[in-house]
């Protein structure tokens, strides 16, 4: 079967991150991947019906998949809502949750269609969905990080060993103590971090803390490594 194109583990940490700006406009959008596996999304907040089918004409154009049917399912507003509809329109059907469509059906956030062999997903982000995204992303970039940045970072977060609540990052001067570094080496190291994790534009101060956040919540740092 088909993988679902929300699988944070078959995203890229640019496709993740797209997703999450997507997401913060807050309204709701398609989500699926094409012939050669590239992400492609389609924002419904202008739209009041959608075509899906094999046609170019088709708003989702899955031209490549045989199984589609040229005019296969539409997806249509309803007031604050979006169902899906296959009244007939497929030879091979559309499925939703492993059931064939029929009819008309409303549409919930996650759910996924499945026509021919691809699968779309339907988004309809809320404030917790966004951060479980966003925490996908920063998971994927903290595998990037070199084992050398990795060393800062555990320097970094030192003191909040035993789940501290009230600690201050180190400094960089404690951080080159440590890892017997120069100031300079370690000020590049955490710059290079930052901009991984896209938050060099944060205050200084700020900047370190959301480091400590980051390192934690994606395992890159753990209490034993303290």
């Amino acid at each position: 079967m088909t993988a679902s194109p929300l699988d944070a583990h078959h995203a890229t940490p640019a496709e993740l991150r797209e997703r999450i700006a997507v997401e913060r406009r807050g309204q709701p959008f398609l989500v699926y991947r094409d012939e050669t596996g590239a992400q492609r999304i389609l924002e419904l907040a202008q739209r009041e019906r959608l075509s899906v089918g094999r046609s170019p004409e088709c708003d989702v154009a899955l031209t490549w998949d045989a199984e589609v049917s040229r005019l296969h399912a539409e997806l249509e507003r309803v007031g604050d809502e979006w169902v899906a509809v296959d009244d007939g329109l497929s030879s091979n059907g559309t499925f939703i949750a492993n059931e064939r469509l029929t009819g008309r059906r409303r549409l919930r956030d996650g759910d996924i269609l499945r026509v021919g062999a691809v699968a779309i997903a339907f988004r309809r982000p809320t404030v917790a969905a966004l951060e479980r995204t966003r925490l996908s992303a920063q998971r994927r970039t903290a595998a990037t990080i070199t084992p050398a940045q990795q060393r800062v970072l555990v320097a970094l977060c030192r003191p909040f060993k035993g789940g501290a609540t009230d600690a201050s990052p180190a400094t960089n001067p404690q951080i080159a103590d440590e890892l017997v570094l120069s100031v300079a080496a370690v000020k590049t190291h955490l710059r290079a971090i930052c901009r991984a994790f896209e938050i060099d534009d944060l205050p200084q101060q700020e900047k370190r803390r959301k480091l400590v956040a980051v390192a934690f919540a994606t395992g890159l740092v753990r209490d034993q490594d303290l």
